[in-house]
């Protein structure tokens, strides 16, 4: 079959591979109909991070259920599902505390002798706890469905881990995918007042659309001081970004007793000044969203027709075209891309 594969930084290909087979009864097959690249993705695909050359790529897939083992009881032949970024048993005291990421028999796609979502099929370990059925309604809108499998829970759990809610002001840092998903995350919690911080001008007007009530665009103390003149500080934090000047821009916009949301992947973060955060009591809560913890809450949300962030997706290839999705990431000509396989 064939997948991207990353052969080095600024180098995706789309190459044959093994076709994936059932190795275990809780196994299930998955024919990949769309993907998308990730932030996580992008960053590998800059140089940064661990991933080997040769390796698989892609963390965001749905698709439609091809087999599956002896075992599995809950997706069966022909579902239509949504795999989120991790795969997990759904069963040990990580998974039934929420926290699927931490899973003890878990991992995420593309990991080494696992396979990527980039892909024209994945084996789905522990499919019973890691696939989400999508009822058959939905099963021709990827655009509104392949958000739930990464990056709209991760903007959700960076509202949640900041103690987003009603009469809250909320500052968002990062104007990328998972920014404007911690957007419509923060809206949906019921924030009073959501303040946007980024760099991108042009994303403002779906910023908006998703719940901004004031955008601030530019670097560094200007910036920031620009965010505290509009608003006096922020009661919660949402981190996008991963990188050590958004982090440092989260603490100084807090107010004391503030929550700051981390999820950006994190990269060339030298350090954490920790003295900054505790004579004003500021709380730092996040990490890797848990995405199977609230798939099905926001899925429901999905149906109904309350959330819907489909407009994330501005660009959308085929699987053969994949590098050219990387390279329209990589230089802002596109916010997030979708691959249809």
């Amino acid at each position: 079959m064939r997948a991207a594969v990353y052969e080095g930084p600024g180098n995706i290909r789309v190459e044959q591979v093994p076709d994936p087979e059932i190795m275990l009864d809780t196994d299930a097959l998955v024919a990949v109909s769309h993907a998308a690249i990730s932030g996580n993705d992008l960053w590998s695909y800059r140089g940064y991070g661990q991933r080997t050359p040769g390796s698989r790529i892609g963390r965001e897939f749905l698709g439609v259920v091809q087999d599956v083992g002896a075992d599995v009881r809950t997706p069966r032949r022909g579902d239509v599902v949504i795999a989120p970024s991790a795969f997990s048993d759904g069963t040990c005291e990580y998974c039934l505390a929420g926290l699927h990421t931490s899973c003890v028999d878990g991992g995420f796609w593309a990991e080494p002798g696992h396979d990527g979502g980039q892909g024209e099929a994945v084996r789905v370990p522990n499919a019973d706890g890691t696939l989400v059925v999508v009822p058959r309604s939905l099963a021709g809108s990827w655009a509104r469905l392949l958000p739930l499998a990464d990056v709209l829970p991760a903007g959700h759990h960076a509202a949640v881990s900041a103690g987003v809610g009603y009469r809250k002001t909320v500052a968002v840092v990062g104007d990328g995918a998972v920014g404007l998903s911690a957007v419509l995350a923060s809206r949906r919690l019921g924030a009073d007042r959501v303040v946007l911080l980024g760099h991108h001008p042009e994303r403002a007007e779906l910023g908006q659309a998703f719940g901004v009530t004031e955008a601030v665009y530019g670097h560094g103390e200007a910036a920031i001081e620009q965010f505290m003149s509009v608003s006096g500080g922020a009661d919660c934090v949402l981190e996008c970004v991963g990188a050590q000047s958004a982090l440092d821009t989260a603490i100084k916009i807090a107010k004391d007793g503030a929550t700051i949301g981390y999820v950006g992947t994190p990269h060339l973060v030298e350090g954490l000044d920790l003295g900054s955060l505790f004579g004003r009591n500021i709380g730092l809560a996040g990490g890797a969203s848990p995405a199977r913890a609230y798939l099905p809450t926001l899925l429901a949300d999905v149906i109904s027709g309350r959330l819907d962030a489909s407009p994330l997706f501005d660009l959308s290839v085929a699987l053969r075209d994949v590098a050219d999705g990387y390279v329209a990431m990589d230089t802002r000509k596109a916010l997030k891309v979708g691959i249809g396989v």
